[in-house]
C-alpha cells in the first residue's frame, strides 16, 4: 500500500488549503467592496435627497416673499396681473433645477366648505333641509361635467356623502349619507372621518365617489387646511374654470364665459365693480350666489420640484396670507398629489 504521508501529498494538500484560503479571502474581499460600495451610494443619496429638499424648502421661502410683496403693493386685491400668478417657472441651480408654481385656493370650491353644510343638517333627518350655496355648486358642477353615470340624483347623493364625512356627529344627513356603519362594511372597513379633509385625494374613501369622478373634479376643486370658508376670487378665475362659474351662479357655460371675457386684466378693485357688470345685472343672480365672491385671495398653494443630481423631492404647501403682512405655512405634503 502506498504511503499517503509522502512529502508530495503533503505539499498538495497545503497548496489545496492556501487555494481554499486565498479563494475565501477574495469572497471575503469582494462581499465587503459591495457593501462597501453600497453604502456609500446610500449615503451619497442621501446627501442628494436632502440637497434636494433644501432646494425645494428655498421655492416656498421665494413663494412665501412673492405673496407677501403682492400683497404690500396691492393690500385689498388679487388678481392675475401679478407676480404670484405667472405661472410654472424652472430656476436653474448647481447639479439641478427647482421648478415651481403658486395657485389660488379662492379659485376653486373648498370641498371642506361643506362642513358647514353639516353644522346645518340639524337632526340628520334631511327633512326640510337648506342646501347652502356651496352644496349647490358642488352638485351642479357634478352634473355640469357631464361625467357619465352622474345625475341630479347621483350628485346629490354624493353631496351627502361628502357632508357626513366632514360633520361632527354620526347621524345620516339625508338618504345618501354615509356613516361608519356603511364604511365598516367595506373589503378594507374604516370609520367617517367626521373632520375636515386633508387632501382632494382623499375623496377616494368616501361613498359614491369613484376614481373617474374624482379625476374630472379635481381641477374644479382643492381643499383649504382646517377651515370651512367659502370664498371664491372672481378675480382669479380662469377661462378654463367658467364651468365652475357656471355652477356657482347657476347659469350656463356661455353666459360664465362672456363674464370672464368682460373682466379687465386687473380684476375688479371692489366686489360690487363685478355685480356691477352688464353681464352679471341681466342674469338676475340672487343675493345668496353673490355673496360667494371676493377680489381678495388669503390662502395659496405652492407646488415645487427640486432636482439635485438625479434626486427629486416634490413638495406642497398651504400659504395664508395675514393681515397683508405675513405669510404662514398651514400644511405641507410631500410627494406627487
Amino acid at each position: 500500500m502506498a504511503n499517503v504521508n509522502t512529502p508530495s501529498n503533503i505539499r498538495g494538500v497545503a497548496l489545496i488549503t492556501v487555494l481554499l484560503v486565498v479563494a475565501l479571502a477574495a469572497i471575503l474581499a469582494t462581499e465587503m467592496t459591495a457593501r462597501l460600495q453600497v453604502q456609500l451610494q446610500r449615503s451619497a443619496n442621501i446627501q442628494f435627497n436632502q440637497q434636494a429638499y433644501w432646494y425645494a424648502m428655498s421655492a416656498e421661502a421665494l413663494a412665501k416673499r412673492v405673496l407677501q410683496l403682492d400683497n404690500e403693493q396691492d393690500e385689498d386685491v388679487t388678481n392675475l396681473k401679478q407676480q404670484w400668478a405667472r405661472g410654472e417657472n424652472t430656476y436653474p441651480v448647481d447639479n439641478g433645477q427647482i421648478t415651481g408654481a403658486i395657485y389660488d385656493l379662492h379659485a376653486c370650491l373648498n370641498l371642506n366648505a361643506l362642513r358647514a353644510q353639516g353644522a346645518e343638517a340639524g337632526d340628520g333627518s334631511g327633512e326640510g333641509q337648506n342646501k347652502s350655496p356651496q352644496r349647490q355648486a358642488l352638485e351642479r358642477l357634478l352634473v355640469k361635467l357631464n361625467i357619465e353615470g352622474v345625475g341630479d340624483f347621483e350628485a346629490e347623493y354624493m353631496a351627502d356623502a361628502l357632508t357626513d364625512w366632514l360633520d361632527e356627529n354620526d347621524r345620516l344627513s339625508s338618504n345618501g349619507g354615509a356613516e361608519d356603519n356603511d364604511y365598516a362594511g367595506r373589503a378594507f372597513p374604516h370609520f367617517a372621518a367626521n373632520h375636515y379633509l386633508a387632501s382632494v385625494t382623499e375623496l377616494r374613501v368616501i361613498e359614491h365617489f369613484t376614481p373617474a369622478i374624482i379625476a374630472a373634479i379635481k381641477p374644479y376643486v382643492c381643499v383649504v387646511p382646517q377651515s370651512d370658508r367659502h370664498q371664491i376670487n372672481i378675480n382669479t378665475l380662469t377661462q378654463e374654470q367658467a364651468v365652475l362659474l357656471s355652477a356657482l351662479l347657476n347659469i350656463s357655460q356661455d353666459e360664465a364665459n362672456n363674464i370672464i371675457r368682460a373682466r379687465d386684466e386687473e380684476g375688479f378693485d371692489e366686489v360690487e365693480a363685478f355685480y356691477n357688470l352688464p353681464e352679471v345685472t341681466q342674469l338676475n343672480i340672487s343675493e345668496p350666489l353673490k355673496q360667494q365672491f371676493v377680489v381678495d385671495s388669503e390662502y395659496f398653494t405652492l407646488k415645487a420640484n427640486a432636482e439635485f443630481n438625479s434626486s427629486y423631492f416634490n413638495l406642497t404647501s398651504t400659504l395664508q396670507v395675514i393681515d397683508n403682512k405675513t405669510v404662514n405655512v398651514v400644511s405641507r405634503t410631500i410627494g406627487r398629489f
